[in-house]
């Protein structure tokens, strides 16, 4: 064999094994990206697993069927309950609602299958639980430093944003409450997909009037079935 052909026969033997060592580093980027992938998914399934389920249907102010699977729900008006304190939104009104089936049951649930008529009007679409993140409030949350009034006197260089009364603005409520009370909503929201029942969450809709001026309340769940199923919240 000639130098030449043996010089060949080594290059080509290179070539060959980096194309062999490239290939496992290819599968193992893929590998790393698939787990990265599922470990955003299963991330986005913990923060969104809706509040536990009560124990039975008739825990809840009222149920009726839906299908092969029970329909439970109770208007909370302004209140937006969680795991641990309540809070509130003054432009938005919250139901919490629970499906219930026969064990190891499934059923894909969505918010958009909700809508809710208030004293008869207009149905209300059901709103992504983000949408109340910028009106949310802790009424037992305090401001780190008590906001005092401003005298008078510092009143003269136009008000520094307080009215012409002396009543100081509204204390801004630091990036990270207010992460943590958005935290503890998308948690506490109705989970969206394929589910194991019970399950249970809460739906949003947008209405800023008080709920001492609610006569009537219906909320109306459409279901894969598309067969409608209305539920009397109120009276």
């Amino acid at each position: 064999m000639s130098f030449r052909s043996a010089a060949g026969l080594i290059v080509a033997a290179l070539l060959t094994s980096l194309c062999y060592a490239a290939y496992p580093q290819d599968a193992q980027t893929k590998d790393a990206q698939t787990k990265e992938a599922q470990g955003k998914e299963a991330l986005a399934q913990s923060l969104n697993k809706g509040l536990p389920p009560r124990a039975t249907p008739a825990d809840y102010y009222t149920h009726a069927q839906a299908g092969a699977v029970t329909l439970a729900a109770e208007f909370r008006g302004h209140s937006v309950p969680n795991a641990q304190a309540i809070l509130s939104t003054e432009d938005y009104v919250v139901v919490e609602v629970g499906f219930f089936g026969q064990p190891d049951a499934h059923l894909n649930l969505s918010s958009d299958a909700f809508s809710l008529k208030i004293n008869g009007k207009k149905p209300l679409p059901a709103q992504p639980f983000s949408m109340i993140f910028g009106t949310l409030k802790d009424p037992e949350w305090e401001p780190p430093i008590p906001v005092e009034k401003k005298s008078a006197t510092s009143l003269g260089g136009g008000g520094g944003g307080n009215d012409p009364g002396g009543t100081p603005a509204p204390p801004k409520v630091p990036f990270e409450t207010m992460r943590g009370w958005q935290q503890r909503v998308t948690k506490a929201a109705l989970p969206e997909g394929d589910r194991v029942l019970p399950a249970a969450g809460l739906v949003f809709f947008k209405y800023h009037g008080k709920t001492d001026n609610i006569d009537s309340i219906e909320l109306s769940y459409a279901g894969p079935s598309g067969k409608k199923t209305v539920l009397t919240l109120h009276p």
